[in-house]
């Protein structure tokens, strides 16, 4: 019904850049809140970044003004940009698209996740 999948994951050194990308498939047109998350071990899962439909983006504080969330509609891809990478991003990076309101049955889907690992 819905597929998301994940990529650009890696091993980057701090300070250094990488991009991951959430490739979409299946019934999405109805899906309005896209975002990022991340998992590292033995914490919760938190809100990296979201944007909405209407483009309205929400970022945790602590990537304020290195990550930049985006999306190419043309290809169903979401993206998040990662600048200035610090240690304490490392995580299993998961990309989640969310059903809301709209008239339609709420709905919550998550891809399976990227590893990122910033060394010091």
């Amino acid at each position: 019904q819905v597929q998301l999948v994940e990529s650009g994951g890696g091993l980057v050194q701090a300070g250094g850049s990488l991009r991951l990308s959430c490739a979409a498939s299946g019934i999405i047109f109805s899906l309005n809140i896209w975002g990022w998350y991340r998992q590292a071990p033995g914490k919760q899962r938190e809100l990296v970044a979201e944007i909405s439909s209407g483009g309205s983006t929400n970022y945790a504080d602590s990537v304020k003004g290195r990550f930049t969330i985006s999306r190419d509609n043309a290809e169903n891809t979401l993206f998040l940009h990662m600048n200035n990478l610090k240690p304490e991003d490392t995580a299993v990076y998961y990309c989640n698209a969310k059903r809301r309101g709209l008239g339609f049955a709420s709905g919550d889907y998550w891809g399976q996740g990227t590893q990122v690992t910033v060394s010091s």
